[in-house]
């Protein structure tokens, strides 16, 4: 499990560099700056929670199923939190509008929060 879960930290690590870096010199171009200012809050949490999803590999203070539904809630609330972010910060580039589904970024949101709070119970509640 630990495996997977700091191979997909590398992933969205990485993935956030991108992003960050497309924000700083090319979506400057096409997007407003409070736009662009709303996706870079986007990229700053997922890299928060990827350097949380880092941790959680290494560390073995944390029951397995604990880890395991952490992963799930961080993989599902940074899809949701900040995918939908992105989504509307560019939403006058698409098609599609973004705004319709903006009741998911407070669900997403939900999902990071109850993380960091599973792990510190998981910490405390772990025996050796």
């Amino acid at each position: 499990m630990n495996k997977i879960i700091i191979s997909t930290a590398c992933f969205l690590g990485m993935l956030s560099i991108i992003l960050g870096a497309f924000a700083a010199h090319d979506l400057e171009k096409l997007i407003n700056v409070e736009s662009v200012e709303t996706f870079k809050t986007g990229v700053q949490y997922q890299m928060y929670h990827t350097l949380l999803l880092l941790l959680l590999g290494v560390i073995n203070h944390v029951s397995l199923k604990t880890k395991k539904i952490v992963f799930v809630f961080v993989t599902i609330g940074l899809l949701l939190f900040s995918g939908s972010i992105y989504g509307l910060a560019t939403n006058d580039l698409t098609q599609f509008n973004f705004k319709s589904i903006a009741f998911i970024t407070p669900i997403g949101g939900l999902l990071l929060i109850s993380s960091w709070l599973l792990i510190g119970i998981g910490v405390l509640k772990y025996k050796k």
